[in-house]
């Protein structure tokens, strides 16, 4: 089995089982607040998940009793700035822009199923790292919310789009606006989360779904999220066509090949993700 390269920081934890890649944001005295090390730790454990096959699924979580704060804003307000340490305001927006690329983006946009895991609150960059992710699972405490405004920023992470994406403009604007604390039902009957649980089941619940998800035909999902992003932003014609090219390269699979024979015999498809 790979192993998944060292973090370099204890601010992000990682660990690789039967092919479920779990990354767990690890500064629990801070509600597990970005820092500079978690950030570059988490876009390089993604780009390796990305292309590594050993890993089928990763799933993003937060250690303790939160998911993620956000921003440190406690360290912004020590250092007196918006966090950035680079030379010039146009050094600081690309060095956000290819931070943000490398987490977020890759969680959205790498072939393979992303989870969310909220123990507690996502707030901030962390709500939106948790909407950049396919699936996301609250434990009934946990609860979500933009933050932003609060501390008098516009928004970073993609929180917007993906935040538009699933409710739509007027209440992404509302939430964005007002930064109200959504709570994990509020969340389900929004389409913010997939499942809600009770605390003490949740890491037991994401396991279930990380294992369904990594024991599953990883080329049919590869085209399957690619399809689904685009579908997002698309226009129909454009994703009918990427749908007819992606389905038929997946009857050439062996993967179907072998679900049409389970389907046949009655049993449960063995996939090989080839």
């Amino acid at each position: 089995m790979a192993t998944p390269p060292d973090t370099g920081t204890n601010d992000l934890l990682s660990t690789l089982d039967a092919g479920v890649l779990t990354l767990t944001l690890n500064r629990p005295e801070a509600r597990n607040a970005m820092s500079g090390a978690m950030n570059q730790a988490l876009g390089e454990q993604l780009a390796w998940a990305e292309l590594d096959p050993a890993v089928k699924c990763v799933v993003l979580t937060g250690a303790g009793r939160g998911f993620c704060a956000g921003g440190d804003v406690k360290g912004m307000a020590d250092r007196g700035d918006g966090g950035g340490s680079a030379a010039t305001l146009d050094e600081a927006i690309h060095r956000q822009r290819v931070n943000q690329r490398a987490t977020a983006g890759r969680l959205h946009k790498m072939p393979k199923p992303t989870i969310a895991a909220l123990p507690g609150a996502a707030a901030g960059a962390g709500f939106s790292l948790a909407l950049a992710c396919d699936l996301r699972i609250m434990a009934r405490g946990a609860i979500m919310t933009t933050a932003f405004a609060r501390v008098g920023f516009s928004g970073d992470y993609g929180g917007t789009y993906f935040l538009t994406q699933l409710v739509g403009s007027a209440k992404a604007r509302e939430l964005y606006y007002l930064s109200e604390r959504v709570s994990a039902e509020e969340a389900l009957a929004l389409g913010l989360t997939n499942w809600v649980c009770e605390a003490d089941e949740l890491a037991a619940r994401t396991a279930e779904i990380a294992a369904r998800l990594a024991a599953g035909p990883t080329v049919a999902y590869r085209y399957m999220k690619e399809n689904l992003n685009r579908a997002m932003v698309g226009e129909v014609d454009d994703c009918l066509d990427l749908e007819a090219t992606h389905h038929v390269h997946c009857a050439a699979t062996a993967d179907h090949r072998e679900a049409a024979r389970a389907f046949v015999e009655k049993r449960e498809p063995v996939f090989q993700g080839r």
